[in-house]
């Protein structure tokens, strides 16, 4: 029988582990990490100069957008009280009043934008410079209502081919829109064109407008009258300063031309209101 192995006490110690080496980064690695860090940086200001080109190449668009955007807005507010079909020929009329402004402008070589609707208001046309004279810039009023004018015959012969009373109170409208224009006080299309004659006319075109405040109260009206006030009585404290004159000086045959367009436009829209008028009905 052999003999039980006794257990030792003691056992070996097991050999120590050698401490790690540390070795520094490579160089070549860290320029590598810093070139990629510079790499993407000019990567990602390439894209924002892109997005940024990209927006600026939009910028037309925009403006052309916000034309639109403003119409549809218009023509909604419209047809909430009349209908989309009245809605869309009222907004199609201040339009190609709108597009008379935008085409003399372009002729006289004037800067403008593109045409914003307001509801209830009509549109605008902002000029980015003042017309040299005060003859173009009775000019470019007129040209509104007389391509306004045209455009009302549209609906006119459309209720003469079909005998639609819709028809028939858009062509009232676009006459009374674009005789509207006609009253002579600023900001209106019939004060821009008064700038051919005499600063005084404003003051008639103010007075009058102050008797439609009274009899029929509007907020278009206060709104006219204020905007005309203040400025007719900028104008009006320049009128004798070097520049003014030199800008209201207008030629004979100009101031003649002016206002036979004026007057005969002002009387062909006042027969036009008058067969169009659409007796209210209970």
């Amino acid at each position: 029988m052999e003999p039980a192995e006794t257990p030792s006490i003691w056992t070996a110690p097991e050999p120590a582990e050698a401490p790690p080496v540390y070795e520094p980064p490579s160089p070549v690695r860290e320029d590598r990490g810093l070139l990629k860090r510079i790499g993407g940086g000019l990567a990602a200001l390439g894209a924002l100069l892109a997005k940024f080109k990209g927006v600026l190449l939009l910028l037309p668009k925009i403006k052309l957008l916000a034309t639109f955007g403003t119409m549809f807005v218009s023509i909604a507010a419209y047809a909430l009280l009349w209908g989309w079909r009245f809605g869309v020929g009222l907004v199609l009329l201040i339009l190609i009043h709108e597009l008379g402004h935008s085409l003399q402008l372009r002729r006289e070589g004037i800067k403008s934008g593109l045409p914003i609707f307001i509801p209830f208001l009509g549109a605008y046309i902002g000029m980015k410079e003042m017309p040299k004279d005060a003859a173009a810039e009775a000019r470019v009023g007129l040209a509104g209502p007389v391509l306004g004018s045209l455009g009302a015959l549209v609906p006119l012969a459309l209720y003469a081919a079909t005998g639609n009373d819709l028809f028939r109170a858009l062509a009232f409208l676009g006459f009374f829109i674009n005789l509207f224009n006609l009253v002579p006080v600023l900001p209106l299309d019939g004060g821009r064109a008064m700038a051919a004659f005499s600063p005084w006319i404003w003051v008639v075109g103010l007075a009058a407008f102050v008797a439609l405040a009274v009899f029929f109260p509007s907020p278009i009206i206060l709104i006219i009258l204020l905007l005309g006030g203040f400025e007719a009585y900028r104008r009006f404290k320049a009128r004798k300063t070097p520049e003014m004159k030199e800008y209201h000086r207008v030629s004979a045959g100009a101031r003649l031309a002016i206002g036979v367009v004026y007057i005969g436009l002002a009387i062909a829209l006042g027969v036009g209101i008058h067969y169009t008028h659409l007796p209210r009905t209970l």
